[in-house]
Order: structure tokens, then C-alpha cells, then sequence
């Protein structure tokens, strides 16, 4: 009885969330986990680490008895005023049954400052100054899972979310693109205010096929007029493991719906491959995304994993942009068994 209210409400929760239109925000899906970075982003399906409860909640169902991560990551865009940076750190800890989550946010992007942002007004504006903003939220979250039937399994993640909006202008003069994105790092005033959020996820298991879906953000929560915008997204991996014995994961992700971010409209596809060698001790990987809406930016990514010693791992990604000049590199360490 109780696995069966608890299908309906999640059920009906996807259904109209999925129906509901995008709206303005600041955070883009390709944030955290190094694993699923060096894949491209392309994780939904796949998640089952301790990223799982970003990335997928339901995924923990089939994850190992216990995984647990420290990590950082960067990127940036360095396109005028539609440049923007992702700092975070985060700490994940997950059981089969519960995954106990902290995720802290450094969101900068700069601000467009009128019909002369281009050109040699943009000279002069930089001159004066440039308008800057930035984010700064902590996650604090606690995810649930629930099999429903054998293979399939539905998951929560209840989170805590306090923000601050700063907002100036650089310094006179700066004439670079990280320079800027440096001064909106550096700015301190602001309020704070905290919110409730919750993401929810679908996985469903077949043999090698491994099907997900998951929203972010499902109450959307605002700041000082920055959103963390809702984020749909489905996933499609093949792991053949179990029956050609060799350990290599392909996966295909797409958002449902175009979100916003500072960068404009995003609504991308990703793909990526991990393998495992040398019994597991080393892991590598490689994928790209694509935005198929807005300024339509794509970027290669790679990856990997090295065992120190049984269970414990090293791991880094690092991901290169095209025509929008994107950037990025993480690291964590992972305990894993």
C-alpha cells in the first residue's frame, strides 16, 4: 500500500512538472559529478554512485553498499557578456537506501548594461565599469529511494537550499572576460534567503538497458531575481557487463524542456562511454553535449579514475568548449565498496 501511494504521487509529480513551462534561471545541469562530467553530462541512466544524488535519486537502488565523494569543479564561457562561471564543491555520502548530500554554489555570470554592450560601447563600458552578479548557495540535501517493482526503482531528494544575490560592478578598466567574472567572484554584499526544493528520478533496469529520468529544481527556487530553474532531463545507457564481461558503459542523455540560463536558452543532448581496465583500477572516459537551442554551444569532455588502493580513487575531468569558448576541470576523491 505504501509503495503503491507513493508511485502514484511521484507519478503525477512527473507528469506535471514535465508540462510545465521553463523559466528564467542561472544554474546549468552540467555541475557536479566528476564521473558524469567526463561523459559529457550524459548520466541520468547511469548514476549510481554517490552523484546520484544530483544527477538521478533513483540510481542509488543500484549502486554499491556505500559511496562517498569530495569534490571540486569549474567551468566558464568567456563570450562578452554572455560569459558565465560554475564554481562548486560538494560532499555526497550514499547507501542503497538514503544518500545524505552538501553542495555549495559559486554562480557568476555578467550583466548585459544596455544597446551599447558590443563594440567600441563596450570598450567604454568596461572603462566605467561592467555590471556584474553572482550567486552563492549551499544544498543541503537528504535523498530517498523506493523500488517499485523488481528493476525499477523511484527516488527524492528533499533539500535545503540558502542563497545570496551579489550584485555591483567591476572594477575600472578590466579587459578581459576573466577579469570580470573575478570581480563578480569577489563580491560580498547581499542577503540571504533560504527555500526548500526537491528533485525526483525514475530508473528502470533491464539486463544490460538501463532507462532514467529525472527533474531538478521542481520548486524552482528564486533569489534576489536569479532562478535555479527546473531541469528535465531522460536518459538511455547499455552496460553489457554481466554478459560480455567487459566493464564499458555507453550512455545518451536529453533535457525534455529548454531552461534558461545567463548564457540564454538551453536544451541540450549528450553522449559519453566510460571503461574500466586493469580489474577496475583504472577507469577512463570521454564524451560531448551539444545545446540544440539558443547560441547552440558544444563541448568535448574527458575523464578518469585510478585506484590507490582498493576502493579508494582518484578521479578528474576536464572539458573543452567551441564557439562559446567554454572551459573546465574537476577533481574529487571517492570512496567506493
Amino acid at each position: 500500500m505504501g509503495s503503491d501511494r507513493f508511485t502514484v504521487c511521484l507519478t503525477a509529480a512527473v507528469l506535471w512538472l514535465t508540462g510545465a513551462p521553463a523559466t528564467a534561471g542561472a544554474q546549468v545541469a552540467e555541475s557536479v559529478g566528476t564521473r558524469a562530467l567526463g561523459m559529457g553530462g550524459a548520466f541520468v541512466a547511469v548514476a549510481s554512485d554517490s552523484s546520484a544524488t544530483w544527477w538521478n535519486p533513483a540510481g542509488l537502488a543500484a549502486g554499491p553498499f556505500l559511496d562517498m565523494a569530495l569534490a571540486r569543479a569549474k567551468v566558464e564561457t568567456g563570450e562578452g557578456t554572455a560569459a558565465w562561471r560554475h564554481t562548486t564543491s560538494w560532499f555526497a555520502l550514499a547507501t542503497p537506501p538514503v544518500g545524505i548530500s552538501y553542495y555549495r554554489f559559486r554562480i557568476t555570470d555578467i550583466q548585459p548594461s544596455g544597446p551599447t554592450a558590443a563594440g567600441g560601447g563596450d570598450r567604454e563600458d568596461r572603462a566605467a565599469g561592467v555590471p556584474v552578479r553572482s550567486l552563492s548557495a549551499s544544498h543541503l540535501g537528504v535523498t530517498l529511494v523506493q523500488t517499485l517493482i523488481a528493476g525499477v526503482h523511484a527516488g527524492a531528494t528533499l533539500k535545503y537550499v540558502r542563497g545570496t544575490v551579489h550584485a555591483g560592478r567591476s572594477g575600472a578598466g578590466m579587459s578581459t572576460t576573466s577579469d570580470l567574472l573575478d570581480a563578480g567572484e569577489a563580491l560580498q554584499d547581499g542577503d540571504a534567503d533560504s527555500r526548500f526544493d526537491v528533485d525526483a528520478g525514475l530508473l528502470a533496469v533491464a539486463g544490460p538497458v538501463r532507462l532514467g529520468a529525472r527533474i531538478r529544481n521542481a520548486l524552482q527556487p528564486a533569489f534576489e531575481g536569479m532562478r535555479l530553474p527546473r531541469q528535465t532531463r531522460v536518459g538511455v545507457a547499455f552496460d553489457p557487463e554481466a554478459l560480455t564481461g567487459v566493464p564499458l558503459t555507453v550512455a545518451l542523455d536529453a533535457d525534455v524542456v529548454t531552461y534558461e540560463t545567463a548564457s540564454g536558452p538551453r536544451r541540450v543532448v549528450a553522449a559519453g562511454a566510460e571503461q574500466w581496465f586493469l580489474a577496475r583500477r583504472l577507469g577512463v572516459r570521454a564524451g560531448g553535449r551539444f545545446n540544440t537551442t539558443g547560441a547552440r554551444e558544444r563541448s568535448a569532455t574527458a575523464g578518469a579514475s585510478v585506484a590507490v588502493r582498493s576502493g579508494l580513487y582518484v578521479e578528474g575531468h576536464a572539458v573543452r568548449g567551441g564557439s562559446a569558448d567554454e572551459r573546465g576541470w574537476g577533481i574529487a576523491a571517492r570512496v567506493s565498496f
